[in-house]
């Protein structure tokens, strides 16, 4: 089904749309911090005022249930709170040790210029927002290439974000296709790009960005382990993973998608983890995949899972009946018995797939854990003092939760290690990436 269509913008067009971006950065970034912190509250003001229609969007363009969708936006107008609560506080400029015969030393934040943001489909509007606002707060323009598919979003995270800033072109949407982006990155007038995506598409913005010599921040894929401690709390664990699994109906590269359990309480767990999918229900806790393609592609990880071993705890491994005509459609799936050598615990999965691992001890949990080229999030449920110390010490991992599913929040920095990506996203942490850390010494 065709919702809309669009004309994709000329090589011409978006040249020009990127030197109106640069021109725009000299008048944007004098504007004095207050000035730039209450446009993003203006923004987070813009996003609640629509947040009907921005969620109307966001379920029509890739399937999300409207409930998550309007969370999604809410989440979006906190964030603008927030950056323009402590944004400025995080831009003063720093006092630093003065040298010998020197009165005054310090450092001073100062904007790169202008930005392109590249971003996927799976949090049309939360993705961009997280990018854009601590981005603009700094001093700096930004230019969007988000994913064709969500191109309404796009456009109208555009409509707000300008009628907020009162300078049209300091943040400006592309339509384009990826044949295009190297073109942008290349140009001049970028200095810096920012990625959430694929761990293949990171690697070469990242070469891309690194022969440029442009700063670049990506945000990759997940293979999240949560570790089932004996001593935990297990309705708090199982609560914790069918959450976290079904949000976007799984198409979240910080959802668990590894559940390695102890073998002393494994089969109980599993019992417990099937009645509690069960209470699950279609268009509240998950929907439609976001394409059809998508849905084929988690049809074969789940049948190769199915021939290396795994067995069917829950669900269809030929996705099940759709509650509604969907094409799109693959219905939760419990697999037990997987092994490390199985697709389900080697490969991402893009979808509402819940595996579960036995350990056969809590150091094989940890191995096991660890046993991964990704490095986004990672959860341990346990005692809260043994949780924090395996939380800090023996997860690798760029976030660690004790005791709850993993997410993302305004206040805490959000990235990972190996193959999860570079840099950070939220908090003071997200801010400083777009940043020049200007060194100043007066004599």
């Amino acid at each position: 089904m065709v919702i809309r269509t669009y004309q994709e913008m000329s090589p011409t067009e978006v040249a020009e749309i990127i030197k109106l971006s640069s021109s725009t950065m000299a008048g944007w970034s004098s504007t004095s911090l207050a000035s730039r912190a209450a446009c993003m509250r203006k923004v987070g003001a813009g996003l609640r005022e629509s947040k009907e229609e921005c969620a109307q969007l966001i379920h029509e363009e890739m399937g999300k249930p409207m409930k998550q969708a309007i969370a999604e936006v809410e989440k979006c107008a906190i964030l603008c709170d927030y950056y323009a609560d402590e944004g400025p506080k995080f831009l003063e400029s720093t006092p630093m040790p003065t040298l010998k015969g020197f009165k005054q030393s310090y450092v001073a934040y100062r904007p790169l210029g202008t930005i392109l943001s590249i971003m996927p489909w799976n949090f049309p509007f939360w993705q961009v927002i997280r990018m854009a606002v601590p981005t603009l707060l700094a001093g700096n323009t930004v230019i969007l290439k988000h994913a064709s598919n969500v191109q309404g979003c796009a456009l109208k995270a555009e409509e707000i974000l300008q009628k907020a800033l009162g300078h049209e072109h300091a943040f400006r949407t592309l339509v384009i296709s990826s044949k295009q982006v190297n073109a942008v990155l290349e140009n001049p007038l970028v200095h810096g790009v920012a990625l959430t995506g694929s761990t293949e598409v990171g690697r070469l913005i990242a070469a891309k960005a690194g022969h440029l010599l442009k700063k670049c921040v990506v945000e990759l894929g997940g293979s999240d382990p949560y570790v089932i401690l004996p001593d935990c709390d297990m309705d708090v664990a199982i609560n914790s993973v069918v959450i976290g699994r079904m949000i976007n109906t799984g198409q979240s590269c910080i959802g668990p998608k590894r559940i390695i359990i102890h073998k002393d309480i494994y089969d109980t767990f599993a019992s417990k983890l099937v009645a509690r999918m069960g209470e699950t229900k279609y268009d509240e806790d998950f929907g439609p995949l976001v394409s059809v393609n998508a849905m084929e592609d988690i049809k074969v990880q789940v049948q190769s899972a199915v021939k290396d071993g795994a067995k069917v705890l829950y669900g269809d491994a030929n996705g099940g009946t759709p509650p509604e005509p969907s094409a799109a459609f693959f219905n939760p799936i419990v697999l037990g018995d997987v092994e490390p050598t199985n697709t389900a615990f080697k490969q991402e999965v893009f979808g509402p797939l819940i595996p579960l691992i036995k350990a056969n001890d809590e150091l094989h949990a940890l191995e096991l854990a660890n046993e991964s080229e990704f490095g986004l999030g990672a959860a341990v449920f346990t005692t809260p003092e043994k949780g924090k110390e395996i939380a800090e010490h023996k997860l690798d991992a760029g976030m660690c939760f004790v005791n709850d599913f993993v997410r993302s929040d305004p206040t805490l920095p959000f990235g990972g290690t190996k193959q999860s990506g570079l840099g950070r996203e939220c908090s003071y942490f997200g801010l400083m990436e777009f940043v020049n850390i200007k060194t100043v010494c007066v004599k």
